[in-house]
């Protein structure tokens, strides 16, 4: 197995926008669409090279998602941009009639998810979106790890036909994905492999999963680390064959334990293979304001955290 280190710490956002970039000059029939938020969603470069296929819409979100679902129809392949708060939550009525029901080709492109948006406070951190979008039927969810990762998301999003929401963050973290690496959605990736325990993890808790299985080695601790960036349709195959090996598991997400990845796991080992797993998520509760390191610390979204998670888990095998 390959060694992933941190060539460098990124914001996620930064990566989507690189995406933008470099979509906007491949394919034509791409256009963009934001609410009022061009610098936070990384924009610029795609306004100012390409302004005939920029909509700035305004403080607008619900006027948003229709627009895009009208320029569908003509053939567009509409990237739209906010926070994730506002991506989902305050327009769900208008994603579930017009796109997901309609089954329109609509990019929901979402930055500022999760805890890691800080010191805005829990009327911005939504931990809810991921089960919000994955209740849509027909509707794509990805949630990426680093800015290499979101880059190549964005771009294999453009080629994919279907609603799909893309879930990326603010604060600056590790980019460790080799930008080469193959972006299938739909498709885990194994970043290493282990016999007593499998991790399987999305977007930031990704490299904290990373760090916990160096802590757990040194522990005597052999742990499997999935890396899930696509939780709908989520890789079945990659969880099932990994338990068969491990008998145990431990979810990992900047996501409330009700409705993530965690719980879509849950049903896929109760239909298939029943094995003991722990959750490392936000226990049912809103956030707070906070830098990203205090909020990832006092909610238990951590490398710490996920080490003991393991320790549970593997005494119930």
């Amino acid at each position: 197995m390959k060694k992933y280190t941190n060539t460098g710490s990124k914001d996620t956002r930064s990566g989507f926008g690189a995406g933008m970039t470099e979509l906007g000059q491949k394919n034509e029939n791409v256009v963009a669409l934001c609410a009022d938020l061009i610098g936070s969603l990384k924009f610029d470069d795609f306004k100012k090279n390409h302004p005939e296929r920029f909509f700035q819409i305004g403080i607008a979100e619900a006027n948003m998602i229709g627009i895009a679902a009208g320029l569908t129809i003509g053939g567009k392949i509409p990237f739209t941009g906010t926070f994730a708060n506002f991506s989902t939550g305050r327009v769900y009525d208008q994603i579930r009639q017009s796109v997901a029901y309609s089954e329109k080709n609509v990019k929901i492109c979402a930055s500022h998810a999760g805890l890691t948006l800080g010191e805005d406070g829990a009327t911005h951190q939504i931990l809810e979106d991921i089960g919000l979008m994955k209740m849509l039927p027909g509707m794509t969810v990805i949630n990426t790890c680093d800015y290499n990762q979101t880059k190549a998301a964005t771009l294999a999003l453009a080629d994919h036909h279907g609603p799909a929401y893309l879930r990326f963050g603010r604060p600056v973290v590790p980019n460790f994905m080799p930008a080469d690496e193959p972006f299938v959605i739909g498709k885990a990736i194994l970043l290493s492999e282990g016999t007593d325990v499998t991790i399987v993890a999305t977007g930031h808790l990704v490299w904290e999963a990373l760090i916990a299985a160096e802590a757990l080695e040194a522990k005597g601790i052999s742990a499997e680390v999935i890396n899930i960036h696509t939780i709908k349709p989520l890789d079945e195959e990659a969880i099932l064959k990994s338990l068969a090996k491990t008998k145990c598991i431990v979810t990992a997400e900047e996501h409330n334990i009700l409705g993530g990845l965690g719980e879509s796991i849950s049903r896929v080992l109760a239909l298939n293979h029943p094995a003991p797993q722990e959750f490392v998520a936000v226990n049912d509760s809103f956030g707070e304001s906070g830098t990203p390191e205090q909020l990832m610390e006092k909610y238990k979204l951590n490398n710490q955290a996920i080490v003991e998670a393991v320790e549970r888990v593997i005494k119930r095998k």
